[in-house]
């Protein structure tokens, strides 16, 4: 897995948009061991030599990802030659303010490049006409593990890789029909489905990839068994063959591995810097990694001008990471005021999940696990009230791992957390923040262009729903019948309008 996706954003920049998607049907997965394998030493291939990829393998795979030859494409993914004007629309442009009726959104290529009046007809665009519903940008997952979301923990660390591939992609098409066009993968080897999903092998949403969770031995991170301790000179654990995970210690250690995934197409970097929930050896008030093994990880992410998230909870580990120049703190539900508020001074992102005792929740088997879970739940409230009331800088995701019953919940995640927020202050969370908090790779971001808001020179993703945002997002929570265009890159992937 040492595909770098980097030279894709070339073809995604320019006003004639990116590569074209190659549809595909909702069919059960025929995926079996030695298909999979073939199917992995395929993804591991030469990807430069493209028209392999987009002719003979992407039609390998088309009986096990559901994909069709270009023969037997249907209407969608439907790009246009033409502008494409949404007309008779509501909009909601990411950034808050309540929707307007008085415009309409042009777009050419894979940008919007205009927001002309409502009555205003450009001779040559194709008109799609909205039905008064409301026009919003994509949604955006600040914290999303594209390879790990849809399978179980146990399948993550016995199957083939090339099964997990297929199950990841499967699942990315899933990810974008929930209207979520761009996601910031929080860990695992996702490069290679990056590159398939940017050249139109698979259909998802836009990737952000960190690549593998870098941890100290005995971290968050560590994902060996009992038996595999002590590891002998050169040993190297199936986490990390895979690009899972990456242990790292000391500072030297913490420099070349950091530097590993940067080489990969890494677009940020993801540190453990405490215990967690899911993990079994590394209690939750754990701090991991010195303060100087995080300052190296701060400076290798800095000298190629993006910066370092951290996996964390508690307070000590909070602060030490803000200390040591991290500008995005994952999790943090076990947070005291005084972390909060250094939050708040020094301009760090907090990334928040929904981690509450309901229905959404990671559900854990052991009972050390499932401890962990109802503490964490506890300070999530906490956590919420913390951010408005110190004006925090707050992304929102979800962080779905080894819960594969739970990722129809997607966008109930956000809706549901309207006992926090104002509504169209958390569909702006969604949206134009989460936008900002991706800016912070600067030139180390695949996608040249703005995201998570409608406006012109940005990309054009873009859904159509029904729903009032100013009464409650409870239309995310159905996607199946509530979004009626999910738009991403100015190619339509779905259109149930009447």
């Amino acid at each position: 897995m040492t595909m770098h996706s980097r030279e894709t954003a070339a073809c995604n920049s320019g006003v004639g948009g990116p590569h074209r998607h190659t549809p595909h049907h909702h069919g059960p997965c025929d995926c079996g061991g030695a298909a999979a394998r073939a199917v992995s030493q395929k993804v591991e291939a030469d990807l430069s030599r493209r028209a392999l990829l987009v002719g003979a393998a992407a039609a390998s795979v088309a009986p096990f990802l559901g994909l069709r030859p270009a023969a037997a494409q249907s209407a969608l993914p439907r790009p246009s030659d033409r502008p494409l004007l949404l007309t008779n629309l509501r909009l909601f442009d990411g950034l808050g303010s309540a929707p307007r009726g008085d415009v309409s959104i042009l777009v050419e290529g894979n940008r919007i490049v205009g927001l002309p009046g409502r009555d205003d007809r450009p001779d040559d665009a194709e008109i799609i006409d909205c039905g008064g519903r409301l026009a919003m940008p994509g949604l955006i997952d600040a914290h999303w593990h594209t390879m790990l979301c849809a399978i179980t923990e146990l399948t993550a660390m016995t199957a083939d890789v090339g099964y997990i591939y297929l199950a990841a992609g499967r699942e990315a098409e899933r990810t974008l029909m929930r209207g979520f066009t761009t996601v910031r993968d929080a860990g695992g080897p996702s490069f290679a489905l990056k590159r398939a999903i940017d050249q139109g092998i698979v259909s998802g949403p836009r990737i952000y990839p960190s690549g593998a969770m870098i941890s100290q031995t005995s971290g968050h991170g560590d994902f060996r068994m009992r038996h595999e301790v002590p590891a002998g000179f050169g040993d190297i654990s199936y986490g990390e063959r895979v690009g899972v995970s990456a242990i790292a210690d000391g500072r030297a250690q913490v420099l070349k591995r950091v530097r590993e995934q940067l080489m990969l197409g890494a677009s940020q970097i993801k540190l453990m810097a405490g215990g967690g929930v899911t993990s079994s050896y590394d209690p939750i008030d754990t701090v991991q990694y010195t303060l100087e093994e995080l300052q190296a990880g701060v400076q290798a992410a800095g000298d190629w001008n993006t910066y370092v998230m951290v996996h964390v909870y508690t307070p000590p580990g909070i602060k030490r990471a803000i200390r040591a120049g991290v500008q995005s703190i994952e999790h943090g539900q076990l947070a005291d005021e005084e972390a909060a508020r250094m939050m708040a001074d020094e301009g760090v992102w907090w990334s928040l999940q929904p981690f509450l005792a309901d229905d959404d929740a990671n559900i854990k088997s052991g009972p050390d696990a499932r401890a962990k879970q109802e503490e964490v739940a506890r300070g999530t409230v906490r956590a919420y009230e913390m951010a408005k009331a110190f004006n925090v800088k707050t992304a929102w995701g979800t962080d779905i791992l080894f819960s594969p019953q739970n990722l129809p919940s997607q966008g109930r995640q956000l809706a549901k957390l309207t006992r926090f927020y104002d509504a169209l202050d958390l569909l702006a969370t969604a949206t134009g923040r989460n936008g900002e908090l991706l800016r912070l790779s600067g030139p180390r971001s695949p996608y040249d262009g703005k995201l998570g808001v409608i406006e012109p020179g940005a990309f054009a993703d873009i859904l159509v729903a029904d729903g009032d945002p100013t009464a409650s997002l409870d239309f995310l929570s159905d996607p199946d019948t509530n979004l009626r265009m999910i738009m991403k890159d100015g190619v339509i992937y779905k259109d149930t309008r009447p």
